[in-house]
């Protein structure tokens, strides 16, 4: 832990929704953001004592209906990078007045946009830690379905905007061939769910922490809600069995809280569509929270 860091609970947030769902096949996703805010975000964070709560809305994403048909290997790249682009400049306005950037997807291609946006305010890449079910790490060429929100890992650790020794993965269980290829070539630390069985998660954390986080680098977190069990998450395009518990995801927060390194959070790949009374959405809000310094005691 370092020591120079403010304790989390923050004094100030700022919101910032991406309702981005061109990077992924199946729709709903872009209602993501008003999911979580009406699963009371701002109710949730008020009580915690946060005295500045900032939400900047939307970010204007325009609907596939309204473009032209994309290319297959990297569908709709052109207008997700140019989204990713203001994203990536609110951010960067965001940390360098001072504030704690929460961003709310939408798809996980949005991640583009936050970690250039936080390079850019600090001058170096963040420590990265990435919660998914997926390594979401394939490139243009070798992805499968040509969906973005497969490939944004890749693009910023080819950009610098994210960095292999400080990057580490958490809850993987569904990795492309190509992927695993991709994965060991970058060097980038994993821990799949057969890792958090073996060695628990305090463990698991203590390392994450440790590598994203050496020479006090601030982190990020970049929480794919599918990275958590279906049965406690089902509002998400791409489930799968196996996944992280409630108590296991919150613990994430929690260390990362207790840590006073984490810099920012992003939570995406929320789906009401596909979600059981918003119970995705509202674990989204309480993780943030956890992250900020809600305690059971």
């Amino acid at each position: 832990m370092n020591p120079d860091y403010p304790l989390v609970a923050v004094d100030r947030v700022d919101i910032i929704g991406v309702p981005m769902d061109l990077g992924a096949s199946r729709r709903g996703v872009d209602m993501g953001p008003s999911a979580v805010r009406y699963a009371k975000l701002h109710e949730r964070l008020a009580a915690l004592g946060i005295s500045t709560i900032n939400d900047f809305g939307n970010l204007a994403v325009p609907i596939r209906e309204s473009l032209p048909a994309p290319d297959r290997h990297a569908r709709y790249l052109d207008v997700i990078e140019a989204v990713c682009g203001e994203l990536a400049e609110m951010v960067a306005g965001i940390v360098r007045g001072g504030g704690f950037p929460i961003v709310l997807g939408g798809d996980h291609s949005i991640v583009m946009g936050t970690l250039a946006g936080l390079a850019r305010a600090r001058g170096q890449a963040p420590g990265v830690i990435w919660v998914d079910a997926h390594c979401d790490i394939n490139s243009p060429q070798s992805s499968p379905s040509g969906n973005v929100h497969g490939m944004p890992l890749y693009f910023a650790l080819t950009h610098g905007n994210a960095l292999r020794e400080h990057t580490v993965q958490i809850g993987l269980r569904d990795v492309d061939p190509s992927e695993k290829r991709i994965l060991r070539e970058m060097g980038v630390r994993a821990f799949t769910m057969s890792d958090v069985d073996k060695l628990g998660m305090p463990r698991v954390m203590e390392e994450a922490i440790r590598i994203a986080g050496a020479g006090g680098r601030r982190i990020h977190v970049s929480f794919d809600m599918d990275g958590i069990d279906p049965s406690e998450a089902p509002g998400t395009g791409t489930p799968v069995k196996g996944g992280l518990s409630y108590r296991e995801a919150h613990l994430i927060m929690e260390m990362l809280a207790e840590s006073k390194q984490l810099g920012s959070i992003e939570a995406v790949e929320i789906n009401p569509i596909l979600d059981h009374r918003n119970q995705t959405a509202a674990l989204a809000v309480g993780l943030i929270c956890s992250a900020l310094g809600q305690s059971i005691l």
